[in-house]
Formats: C-alpha cells, sequence, structure tokens
C-alpha cells in the first residue's frame, strides 16, 4: 500500500479544468467575454511555457467568485461538470485509479486548480483527498483571496508536505502521475514519477531520466 498522486488537468482529465471554467464563464455571459477570453487564454499560455504569475493568474480566475453569489456560482458550476467536465474524463482514468484501489492505495490529487472547481471532479473520480488552491471564503461568499498558498509548481511539495505531518501516510512507494513541466519538483519526490500525456519539456526529463510515459487519452504505454 502506498499514497498515489495524480495531478488533474491534462492527466486525469484529457483538457485543463481551470481554462474550461474561463470558456464556460464567457459562454454564459457571466464575464466580459471578449476580455476574459484573450485573459484566458494568454495565462494559459503562460502555464504551458512555464511562465505564469500564478498571483497575477489568481487574482483574475478568482474574480467572478466574488462577484457572484454563492448559490448562483452553485448552480453554474453544476453546468459546468455536465457540459464540461464529464465529456473530458477518459475511462483510462477510471481503470487507473480501480488498479490503485485494488492494491490497497491512498488515492490524492494535487492541482493549481482552485477548489471550487476541482472539488465535484474529485468527487466524481471517487477520489477523497484533494489538495487544490484554496480561494478565500468568508460568510459564505469569496472574496477573490486565495487562502494559504496556492498548490503551484514547488508549492504543492510544501502543500504536500504540509499534509504528510498530520497524516500517517508517507513518500515510501508514492507515486505522482502527471501531464506538466510545472510539476516536476514533485515529481522527483516519489518514488515512482510517472508522465501521462507528458508535454515537451516533460517527456525530454522523463526520457532522460527513465521515468514510465503513459498515455490515458489513448489507453496505453507510449514508450
Amino acid at each position: 500500500m502506498a499514497l498515489a498522486i495524480f495531478d488533474l488537468d491534462n492527466t486525469l482529465l484529457s483538457d485543463d479544468s481551470d481554462h474550461l471554467w474561463g470558456i464556460f464563464l464567457s459562454e454564459q455571459g457571466i464575464v466580459d467575454a471578449d476580455y476574459y477570453e484573450k485573459e484566458n487564454e494568454r495565462f494559459y499560455q503562460e502555464y504551458k511555457d512555464g511562465k505564469l504569475d500564478i498571483l497575477e493568474f489568481l487574482a483574475f480566475s478568482l474574480r467572478p467568485l466574488a462577484e457572484n453569489k454563492l448559490s448562483d456560482l452553485l448552480n453554474w458550476r453544476q453546468k459546468f461538470i455536465e457540459e464540461k467536465i464529464m465529456p473530458i474524463i477518459p475511462q483510462a482514468s477510471f481503470d487507473l485509479l480501480k488498479k490503485h484501489i485494488e492494491k490497497g492505495d491512498t488515492l490524492m490529487i494535487i492541482t493549481a486548480t482552485n477548489k471550487f472547481v476541482t472539488q465535484p471532479i474529485a468527487d466524481i473520480l471517487g477520489i477523497k483527498h484533494l489538495i487544490a488552491t484554496d480561494p478565500e471564503l468568508i460568510d459564505n461568499q469569496y472574496t477573490g483571496n486565495v487562502s494559504g498558498e496556492p498548490s503551484f509548481q514547488h508549492g504543492k511539495v510544501n502543500r504536500l508536505n504540509d499534509w504528510l505531518k498530520d497524516s500517517s501516510e508517507t513518500l515510501e512507494g508514492s507515486y505522482f502521475y502527471s501531464d506538466s513541466h510545472n510539476d516536476i519538483p514533485l515529481l522527483e519526490m516519489v518514488t515512482h514519477p510517472i508522465a501521462v500525456d507528458p508535454d515537451e519539456k516533460l517527456t525530454q526529463h522523463a526520457t532522460e531520466n527513465q521515468w514510465p510515459i503513459i498515455s490515458l487519452r489513448n489507453s496505453g504505454i507510449i514508450t
């Protein structure tokens, strides 16, 4: 039995939930579509390039939470999950999770995407433990601020270490599955780092370090 950790976007999902949430808000007329789509694409490209200023992005992405009532947000989120998320969960993701469950492993998602977006996705996947960026919520109203450290790049390492201090789990025999070079700091911590449909930089790093590279979109090992 071991800790099996999974990135979410472009790993267990075949697209990016944070980016799709921005698209959904624009499509629904909840935000100014022209401005929001342009900024959403800019931040997504900066993330893929490894140049994202996470605090600048969060100031942008959490603003709609602060500008709307929680009841409306929850209704919109349900529609978002049905329309944007359910179609991008590969069967291979469920198969991989089942494999670890059958081994008795403890499952965890670590994602930079905020918990408002990702908690229902973790629930659908049947994963109890979720480390995500926490949007600040006071008196049932989001403030637009971040609570604690964003779980991005080295922040994922710090957040996991904090979780381990309060847990009986260890990193002995642990797994981490990710698609992104942004997750190399955490991939290097675990016993079994596994690249999943990786970006170019992670593909190179994984190849150089002889890490397994798999595809959940094509349901098989690709190298």
